[in-house]
C-alpha cells in the first residue's frame, strides 16, 4: 500500500507542474527510486503505467534512478527530478 500512496503524491506533483505550465502533455518524467522505497524500476514502471492513465503524463516517457544511499532523508521516496511538457 505504500506504493500506491507514493505513486498518488508523484501524480498530483505532476498534475500541479502540468497545470501551472499551462499544458495537456507531459512528454518526459526523470525520478529517483530511494534505496529503501521497495520498488524495482520495473515495478514503479508498472505502477506508474497505471497511475497515469487518462492523465496529462499517460505517454511520458519515464528515466529513473536508483539511489543507493540508505541514509538518504529520501530513502523510502520516489523523488521527482524532473518534467518535460509540450510546447
Amino acid at each position: 500500500m505504500h506504493e500506491l500512496s507514493l505513486l498518488s503524491d508523484l501524480m498530483r506533483k505532476i498534475t500541479s507542474v502540468a497545470q501551472e505550465q499551462h499544458t495537456e502533455k507531459v512528454v518526459s518524467i526523470r525520478v529517483k527510486l530511494g534505496a529503501l522505497c521497495h520498488l524495482s524500476p520495473h515495478h514503479f514502471r508498472e505502477h506508474f503505467t497505471h497511475a497515469a492513465r487518462g492523465t496529462v503524463a499517460e505517454e511520458a516517457q519515464l528515466e529513473i534512478e536508483v539511489m543507493t544511499d540508505e541514509t538518504d532523508p529520501n530513502a523510502q521516496e520516489i523523488v521527482l527530478e524532473s518534467v518535460e511538457i509540450e510546447v
